[in-house]
């Protein structure tokens, strides 16, 4: 292999700049030649290609989003768009692919991969809910934005003795609202993956202002309810001064965290080497600080498993 690509696809998470870097830098030290496909997908599609030395990722390791940008682009699962790409970079002469991205960009990579272009894929997502990996590009950034802002409502919810309920991103997956609960001392915790009842929460806040308590926290995952929503249910069962926050996309920006950028560099390594070594279709990942390689298929064949033993520990950390 002579020549490789790198994009970036789906929901920009801190990191993926430095998961470039490394994949561009990595393959240069090997004397290939590396192009940058800007704008994801649709890149590929309208040719947006351009070719990478080592300055064209100077500066960036520290820096948030994707300098490559990123596009959602739902018609590349046709087949014809599909194809367009793949003449693009045949044209170039290009023969691997490097897709970092979440569950969607996997899914694309994996097509192409079966079309005739070899791709390697690195999970970056802020929501770490990608199979074949402890943890994703990004959601340690993530993670210390909401603990830093749960800290900062923490003292206003003390100040006005308030219950504020604190709206965080994940998709489908709690990981990220399961983690910021526990590092940010969360009263309660709503995740997707188990059910609880808004009145056992009311239930639990009564409890806590009987023994003195003035003020809680409440973290909900996106997957489960809006805080809104959930600040209405909760008004059924105890009159309690609420407010609302939703941390929305300010989750999702930011230098990224010194983890973020070692993982994000080792990925982008490791990726190349598996080009080099003729092996495609797989998603690289870290299991036990230890590098993986997991098959598209196998990705897919199961839902990413939250950890129970930290949210039986949640709770009982949170009584």
């Amino acid at each position: 292999m002579k020549k490789i690509a790198v994009l970036t696809s789906g929901g920009d998470s801190p990191g993926m700049n430095a998961a470039v870097r490394a994949v561009v830098r990595k393959a240069i030290y090997h004397d290939l030649e590396v192009y940058g496909v800007y704008q994801g997908y649709q890149g590929l599609i309208t040719n947006n290609i351009k070719q990478m030395d080592r300055g064209a990722v100077g500066d960036k390791i520290q820096r948030g989003g994707t300098f490559l940008q990123s596009a959602r682009c739902p018609e590349f699962k046709e087949p014809k768009v599909r194809q367009q790409g793949i003449e693009n970079l045949k044209a170039l002469g290009i023969e691997g692919l490097v897709v970092v991205g979440g569950d969607g960009s996997y899914r694309g990579a994996q097509r192409l991969n079966e079309e005739g272009i070899k791709t390697i894929g690195i999970p970056g997502t802020i929501d770490n809910d990608i199979n074949g990996t402890d943890f994703t590009i990004g959601f340690d950034t993530a993670l210390n934005t909401i603990i830093e802002v749960v800290d900062k409502i923490r003292d206003t919810a003390s100040s006005h003795e308030r219950t504020f309920i604190i709206e965080v991103m994940g998709r489908d997956a709690g990981d990220l609202a399961l983690w910021s609960a526990l590092a940010g001392g969360a009263e309660t915790v709503l995740i997707p993956e188990f059910k609880k009842d808004v009145q056992e929460i009311a239930d639990k806040i009564q409890q806590g202002i009987e023994r003195g308590k003035k003020h809680s926290i409440i973290i909900v995952a996106e997957g489960v309810m809006s805080g809104k929503d959930c600040a209405e249910e909760l008004k059924k069962y105890i009159n309690v001064d609420t407010r609302v926050s939703v941390l929305g996309h300010m989750q999702r920006g930011g230098s990224p965290s010194g983890i973020d950028r070692v993982l994000a560099s080792r990925f982008g390594a490791y990726a190349v080497d598996l080009l080099m070594n003729d092996e495609s279709g797989l998603a690289v990942g870290i299991q036990n600080n230890k590098l993986t390689k997991t098959k598209f298929e196998d990705i897919f064949s199961s839902q990413h498993k939250i950890d129970e033993d930290m949210y039986r520990l949640t709770n009982e950390l949170s009584i």
